[in-house]
């Protein structure tokens, strides 16, 4: 199934590319940065960056922002609240909080591929509350309960 969302260009970003997938049968649209100036990001720091763009998604779905695979292993670049959530009635400008966890600074120049958007229905769910759940062998086991070497 296919869906249309709507996509704004902001005002002085003409120039910045919109979402794309790299390949045919990539999950995610990679987003660029939007950024005036080269912006670095210090080991520790984190920057929020601009893409360039506003959204209309329909109600049924959310983008999710993730971050860059080849950024993390070789730079430990990454995004931090991932993956971070775009509402289907949020109208703002989409931006990406980045944080270096590397050793050197990282430069952000104008157009870098900075975060993916992964695009995902949002299914209707009613909550009942109940007095008990039902049980399982696994009951209240978390955090590396199962299979957990002891």
């Amino acid at each position: 199934m296919s869906y249309l969302v709507k996509i704004q260009r902001l005002p002085g970003y003409e120039d910045i590319l919109l979402p794309t997938k790299m390949t045919q049968l990539a999950a995610g649209f990679d987003i660029h940065a939007a950024v005036s100036e080269p912006v670095v990001i210090q080991p520790g720091e984190r920057k929020l960056i601009s893409s360039g763009f506003a959204m209309e998604l329909p109600p049924n779905l959310e983008a999710q922002i993730r971050p860059r695979s080849g950024w993390a292993i070789k730079h430990g670049i990454t995004a931090l609240n991932s993956p971070g959530t775009i509402d289907a009635d949020y109208r703002g400008e989409v931006k990406v909080i980045l944080i270096n966890h590397g050793q050197e600074p990282f430069i952000i120049q104008r157009n870098d591929r900075i975060a993916q958007m992964v695009i995902q229905e949002v299914l209707d769910v009613q909550f009942e509350e109940v007095a008990q759940l039902t049980s399982t062998d696994r009951g209240e086991g978390g955090f590396g309960s199962t299979n957990e070497k002891k």
